[in-house]
């Protein structure tokens, strides 16, 4: 398509040409960029995880799509669900925009187990004269078979008074005797927000109040509020969009931020001490995490690895985007860990040592499959660089520059053989302690590189779109001997 207009992003589902379509699912599964075991679109775009649950014996997931384009549209929900989360069963859709409440798109939301069903939550959005929107929070039950039937009235029918209709993906979350509702919002003065509301049957809801977690102005929205509770600490994982970056450092076009308080005070709507507001992952492309209180004591997370309003490669082929690995988080040092959750071996394949010198560049693997997992650990006093993606005479490649004396790790993408979204850099910088040795588990899959520092002290996600060829795993440096491990991974069922 040269040119998305409106009436054709909104064109209802069955008016589209089945022969298209089967293009584009034809397109995605002969792209060089087709991930092995990360979800993504069968089709046309995805963005927003929803839905993250463990619901009668099975992970369910499910994620907003667009299928007939690499465009935002008439969004639905696709449905996975696995026993592993890291195998995914395809479920269809899950949702799709086909009432009075949702008509232009089923938007961001999540799900929760209640009693033998699984209530689904959501924001239905609805377009009316001169192109105003309406915003309703919805609900729908599905139940052991994945039928899925809406629940006819809205759970909110409007926004409060004194908000305007950006008011979108609701969190219902266990909480005391009753339920809580956690959903962002913008206020009158256009002003970001996040709003709590109080239930004690899921369907009928009362306004608690606004969130307070920060004494700093959160920009002109916040999208994707989650509320979770580690260690009985809050947490409070969200997405503010137009924030000053005295604020809190940033360098995406939207930050995925992440605050952690000492104990929510419901009566107050407040989380209690708050620390510093951090980055939820220090790379280039994570937007929109969801994570839960999964019921075998885990906090689990996942997200988009995408952003807004941004361009991707892939978009010349017809699809868009991924999820990133499920993480499981915890707190350390009043600081957000998060690492891929242990089910992820079960894609290694053959297992290769791997250690040397640090010195002029040398080859850590040779013709990988840009499918593959590395741990390496680096010396303390050490300076180098790891070149993933590489072609042979290392002029293109992802670089991660370390110096372990000065406690310094640089995601570098200027080197890559197509450049994206270079108007917010080329580089992402994380600051460690200073002569300390640093562990890195690193996860490649096609087009998307996952690195996590430190047992998850830090996570630095980026899409890089590789060209023929550049399949090389490089190290160079000074200083001190590295040693690790590589596998090779399999594919996940779902690709």
């Amino acid at each position: 398509m040269n040119e998305w207009t409106t009436e054709m992003r909104y064109r209802p589902y069955e008016k589209w040409n089945q022969t298209y379509e089967q293009q584009l699912i034809d397109a995605k599964k002969n792209s060089p960029w087709h991930m092995n075991y990360h979800i993504q679109p069968n089709s046309g775009l995805l963005n927003d995880p929803n839905g993250f649950s463990y619901f009668n014996g099975r992970w369910h997931l499910f994620y907003q799509l667009y299928p007939y384009g690499p465009v935002h549209g008439l969004k639905s929900w696709y449905h996975l669900s696995s026993t592993n989360l890291v195998d995914w069963q395809d479920e269809g859709y899950g949702l799709l925009p086909n009432n009075s409440y949702d008509s232009h798109g089923v938007y961001s939301g999540t799900a929760l187990p209640v009693g033998d069903q699984l209530l689904l939550a959501y924001t239905g959005n609805v377009r009316g004269e001169n192109w105003s929107r309406a915003s309703y929070q919805l609900g729908a039950w599905m139940d052991q078979n994945n039928h899925v039937t809406k629940i006819e009235k809205p759970l909110i029918p409007t926004p409060p008074k004194g908000y305007t209709m950006h008011f979108r993906d609701p969190q219902v979350i266990p909480y005391g005797e009753g339920y809580l509702l956690v959903i962002g919002a913008q206020n009158d003065q256009e002003e970001g927000k996040v709003l709590v509301y109080q239930s004690a049957n899921v369907t009928d809801w009362t306004l608690l109040g606004e969130l307070d977690f920060t004494n700093d102005s959160m920009g002109f929205m916040v999208e994707c509020p989650n509320l979770l509770f580690i260690d009985e600490r809050p947490v409070l994982i969200f997405c503010p969009q137009g924030m000053e970056k005295t604020v809190a450092p940033y360098e995406n076009i939207y930050p995925n931020m992440v605050i952690i308080g000492d104990s929510f005070d419901v009566e107050n709507v407040k989380i209690v001490n708050p620390q510093p507001l951090q980055n939820l992952d220090d790379g280039f492309d994570v937007y929109a995490t969801q994570a839960f209180n999964a019921p075998d004591g885990r906090v689990l997370s996942v997200g988009w690895a995408g952003l807004p309003e941004l361009a991707y490669p892939t978009d010349t082929e017809g699809w868009a985007h991924c999820l990133t690995l499920v993480r499981e988080l915890r707190i350390q040092d009043n600081r957000l860990y998060q690492q891929p959750v242990a089910e992820h071996q079960a894609l290694r394949q053959t297992q290769t040592s791997v250690q040397g010198t640090l010195a002029a560049r040398q080859a850590v693997v040779t013709n990988t499959t840009n499918c593959y997992e590395l741990e390496v650990n680096l010396p303390a006093d050490s300076q180098g660089t790891l070149s993933f993606f590489a072609d042979e005479q290392n002029n293109h490649k992802l670089a991660l520059h370390f110096d372990t004396k000065n406690g310094k790790i640089i995601l570098d993408r200027s080197q890559v053989s197509l450049p994206l979204n270079e108007v917010f850099g080329n580089t992402r910088t994380i600051t460690l302690t200073q002569n300390q040795a640093v562990k890195l588990q690193v996860f490649a899959d096609k087009s998307i590189c996952e690195i996590f520092v430190n047992d998850g002290e830090y996570a630095l996600t980026s899409r890089v779109f590789p060209q023929a060829g550049e399949t090389h795993l490089f190290i160079e440096g000074n200083q001190g001997e590295y040693t690790g491990n590589y596998w090779e991974l399999r594919s996940s069922s779902q690709n």
